[in-house]
């Protein structure tokens, strides 16, 4: 296969699978523009709303718990389907739910295809890219995630203002789902992107390092050969697959447990606990009240997350740009220490009570920050460093680490806010980084350039050193 062909194939298999971070991003900005009418029209009181806004998370660890372990036995390829088929589902179920119930339901199962589909994807993209280009796929993950957060940021502003011009003229169910009760068809549009990702997924191969692993030596062979630029190559890369295969015969859990896969793991958790402490959510979704008590914001807060989403979605290409030639530990070093320098001017504006512009400044280049180094170089990195045997499992308790930071974080912010004010609680945030920045300098290994299976064996002398 020519080089050409080479780079289209890997490229089409990627943008597939990165379908699924789409999805993952639009799952968890949509619900931003139907809070307020889901609990206009049900009457929900506190403790109804705060459930509607979490249980989709229940999903999510689910999704992660299982995913990993099943996409070992059954095949990546296989698990991403059922990611697609759960976002189907539960775009059209939730879009004609007319209880509460059901509504939770199916937020639920929602939840579990952001689950599968934040574990499976990125790990899918690792095991099929070229140690070329791997770090620069990896994360084409996280930019799709911030595209599929700004699809939802648009489409819920369009909906929303084509239901307010429409006004009550009578009308059909599609005047029931976009204009009477607009939040469905906020809701629905994710409809289009879940479709298009389970019919695409019929033309991706599955992982050659799972098939090997299984012992399907030929079909592996046979795709390892699309992205390799010669047979000769392909061949090397299969028995180098082999022989790691062979010294990691015993997956599961107690392998990952065990030194030195479990010092791996730890730098892995910490490193994505620590990406998310770093209040990248609590400046995402408490943004635009954060901004509104400071006068940037004056009514429209869906316009306000349309321009925070599309900052957000363009910085994460300068990690695009430079994570394979400059590597993933200058990256992640210099993007940490220059976030808790970002978060820290935000902390000293809220203190001095400097507001408007000067104030989004530095939240503005908080977001650049960690957009090319803390967002997506979690995902990188641990899709990178665990050998094939234990790699869905290890990512999976990766991934499980970020949504209960996630929860942690979303759930303490207000409390922070209200109990140390808001000065304070960025001055926490830029710790979190300044600490992500000081525990990489001491533990994070470079894997820019090399194959998965060379990782592997190369960080056993690293981490005992």
């Amino acid at each position: 296969m020519g080089n050409s062909n080479t780079r289209l194939f890997i490229t089409t298999v990627t943008l597939i699978a990165a379908l699924g971070g789409l999805l993952f991003g639009f799952d968890i900005a949509v619900i931003s523009g139907i809070i307020l009418p889901v609990k206009t029209q049900y009457q929900l009181t506190a403790s109804q709303e705060g459930w509607f806004v979490s249980c989709a998370l229940l999903g999510c660890i689910a999704g992660v718990a299982i995913s990993g372990t099943l996409s070992d036995r059954i095949g990546r390829k296989k698990v991403l389907a059922l990611a697609a088929f759960l976002f189907l589902v539960s775009a059209i179920g939730f879009a004609v739910s007319t209880t509460y119930p059901l509504l939770i339901f199916f937020r639920v199962l929602a939840g579990m295809g952001v689950g599968v589909a934040s574990n499976i994807s990125p790990l899918y993209i690792s095991e099929l890219a070229p140690a070329s280009r791997r770090g620069r796929l990896v994360t084409f993950y996280q930019l799709a995630i911030t595209i599929g957060i700004m699809v939802a940021y648009c489409s819920n502003l369009a909906i929303q203002r084509y239901a307010a011009a429409a006004g009550d003229t009578s009308g059909g169910w599609l005047h029931w789902l976009f204009v009477t009760e607009y939040w469905r068809g906020m809701f629905l549009v994710g409809v289009v992107p879940a479709a298009a990702f389970f019919a695409l997924l019929a033309i991706v191969p599955e992982s050659p390092r799972w098939l090997a692993r299984f012992g399907r030596q030929t079909e592996a062979l046979h795709i390892l050969e699309k992205i390799n630029s010669s047979k000769e190559e392909a061949a090397h890369e299969l028995k180098a697959i082999q022989a790691v295969a062979t010294d990691q015969a015993n997956g599961g859990l107690r392998a990952l447990l065990q030194p030195p896969l479990l010092h791996l793991l730890v730098m892995a958790c910490v490193l994505t606990a620590f990406s998310q402490f770093s209040g990248i959510n609590a400046v995402i979704y408490y943004g635009p009240t954060i901004l509104r008590s400071s006068g940037v914001v004056a009514n429209d807060t869906l316009l306000y997350q349309v321009m925070l989403g599309a900052a957000n979605m363009l910085f994460t290409f300068v990690a695009i740009w430079k994570v394979d030639s400059l590597g993933r530990r200058p990256l992640y070093l210099t993007g940490s220490i220059c976030a808790a320098a970002a978060l820290t001017l935000t902390g000293i504006c809220f203190l001095l009570k400097i507001t408007g512009w000067p104030l989004l400044i530095p939240i503005t280049f908080f977001l650049l920050f960690f957009a090319f180094s803390l967002g997506p170089l979690k995902f990188v990195i641990a899709t990178e460093i665990f050998p094939t045997p234990v790699r869905g499992l290890a990512l999976s308790i990766c991934i499980l680490v970020m949504w209960i930071s996630d929860w942690l974080l979303n759930l303490l912010f207000p409390v922070m806010r209200e109990g140390m004010g808001i000065a304070a609680t960025f001055f926490l945030f830029a710790g979190c980084c300044l600490f992500s920045f000081f525990y990489a300098k001491k533990y994070l290994f470079e894997t820019k350039g090399q194959s998965l299976e060379n990782i592997t064996i190369k960080e056993k002398t690293i981490i005992h050193h």
